[in-house]
């Protein structure tokens, strides 16, 4: 059986401050510290060896049962990185406030937990952390039958009882968002954009919602911002660009409104500040885009921006977005130049960068290299794409990148190859039953273009591509191909003897 990478991954995880914080925790033990010698073996390693560990240890009577003193180190690790976060943010210190409170209990000091106990309360209204403030009210109600024991009737039950309800039913706001969250989500993470009939009617219905539709009826700035964030997503869905940027301008607004919600929800604030950048560039607000991307990349120096999973994210977020606002400005030498930052990121990342940015990342890559008119490397890019076993993430990129792989292999010259291509793609789209008109359109015409001869004939069949899409793009359901690659221009360029980068920076 292979050796669990666990350990290696959670040391390679932590930045200076904490391998220090750890060590000095760790001073604080008596006895053999056989452990930190592992850790120290474990952390030089770039990729995880076990048989060097035990080789390096091999004289050490500790090395026979190697599996229990990693899981020794790993507790360890994880108890002082508990130790180091405790007082960094909201959740651990009411944690902490809780345990205090019920410290303080078992001892009968009453009034001392009193004191904790509404100190931790205004953390947790001000904060909008609805879970722990409903298990301090059960404190508060076993303080209060205390006092009643006590022959102390101040405290009025009533406004108690009648608090936790309210605290209940912001839960179950709360709660019946994130279910439809969950949902819009679903449909976005699977396939990119709303396309058929079936997720169409997914959108609508939790656009008709009761909590989505109309006046919002969030009873918390908490679930305010998932209200606006779904409503962003359903007016997205509906390709109604201006809405969309709207709704998710509110989100934005809100968290920067509440700085302790919004180091609590950092992860929707990048997601949120996104989709106004691709918002922005499908509005042609390229000036207000390029804005908000150098906004996302100064959040590392922001509180609450610092961690390795922000750290990701941002940086995925960031520079695809400026590949596409790059793409849509025909800017495709200067995205080219992106591609060294991009691949030093993605390298440094490893395997804490998620799939479907990698797939994201590889599918634009191959898009600005045809671009700049580097067409062999955009194929080894899209190559990438096509040989990914993943079988149901983002399904619009897989599909949309074999329709472009049909004109890369064109312009390559591959015109025997694309027979067999055609019918790879043919039988791809059947599959999963996409293939609407404009993907019929594509291929058929590609097809007869790889067996034309004659330059006139290969004229005639773009020309007849180009008024075909034109027809079909009147359809909003057939024109989203366009948001993949803009088979229109590049269709255009072959009619007046261009580069499909020249059109695209001459129409912009």
């Amino acid at each position: 059986m292979k050796p669990s990478t666990e350990l290696h991954d959670l040391i390679k995880s932590l930045n200076k401050s904490e391998k220090r914080f750890f060590k000095l925790h760790s001073a604080l033990q008596s006895g053999p510290k056989n452990y930190l010698r592992i850790f120290e073996a474990v952390d030089k390693q770039d990729v995880y060896d076990e048989d060097q560990i035990k080789k390096l240890f091999a004289k050490e009577a500790f090395i026979k049962h190697f599996p229990s003193e990693k899981n020794h180190l790993y507790k360890l690790i994880l108890k002082a990185l508990r130790a180091y976060y405790s007082e960094n943010n909201v959740s651990s210190i009411l944690k902490q406030e809780i345990k205090n409170i019920e410290i303080l209990y078992q001892k009968a000091l009453y009034d001392e937990c009193n004191k904790v106990l509404h100190r931790a309360k205004r953390l947790a209204k001000d904060n909008e952390r609805f879970y722990y403030w409903f298990e301090l009210l059960n404190w508060e109600k076993m303080l209060l039958e205390e006092a009643y024991e006590s022959g102390e009737f101040t405290k009025d039950l009533d406004a108690l009882i009648e608090e936790e309800r309210d605290v209940i039913e912001k839960l179950r706001n709360l709660a019946a968002y994130h279910i439809l969250y969950s949902k819009i989500n679903y449909v976005f993470r699977s396939g990119g954009y709303v396309r058929s009939d079936e997720e169409h009617a997914m959108v609508e219905e939790i656009s008709e919602h009761q909590l989505i539709k109309g006046k919002n009826t969030a009873l918390s700035q908490r679930a305010a911002t998932i209200c606006y964030y779904t409503q962003g997503f359903c007016h997205w869905a509906k390709r109604d660009w201006k809405t969309s940027l709207e709704k998710f301008t509110k989100v934005k607004a809100i968290l920067d409104g509440h700085p302790h919600l919004r180091i609590d929800l950092t992860k929707r604030y990048i997601r949120t500040l996104q989709y106004i950048i691709l918002g922005q560039i499908e509005l042609g607000d390229h000036k207000s885009a390029r804005e908000n991307i150098k906004l996302m990349r100064s959040l590392k120096d922001t509180e609450g921006f610092d961690g390795i999973d922000i750290r990701v994210q941002t940086f995925t977020a960031s520079y695809v977005s400026e590949l596409r606002l790059l793409e849509r400005m025909g800017e495709h030498k200067k995205a080219v130049e992106l591609v060294p930052a991009i691949l030093q990121g993605i390298e440094d990342l490893g395997p804490r960068l998620n799939k479907e940015y990698e797939i994201e990342f590889w599918y634009n890559l191959a898009v600005v290299h045809f671009g700049a008119g580097e067409v062999n490397k955009s194929l080894f890019w899209l190559n990438k794409v096509l040989n990914d076993p993943e079988p149901t993430l983002r399904q619009d990129i897989f599909a949309y990148a074999r329709l472009f792989n049909l004109v890369v292999h064109y312009e390559l010259g591959n015109f025997d190859l694309l027979e067999y291509i055609v019918r790879s793609t043919q039988r791809f789209l059947s599959k999963r039953h996409r293939a609407l008109e404009v993907e019929n359109a594509l291929i058929d015409h590609i097809k007869k273009l790889a067996r034309a001869q004659q330059p006139q004939l290969k004229r005639d069949l773009f020309k007849s591509l180009h008024d075909e899409l034109v027809r079909l793009f009147k359809d909003p359901n057939q024109s989203l191909v366009l948001k993949y690659f803009d088979f229109l221009s590049w269709t255009q360029a072959k009619m007046e003897g261009v580069s499909y980068g020249e059109l695209m920076k001459a129409r912009l």
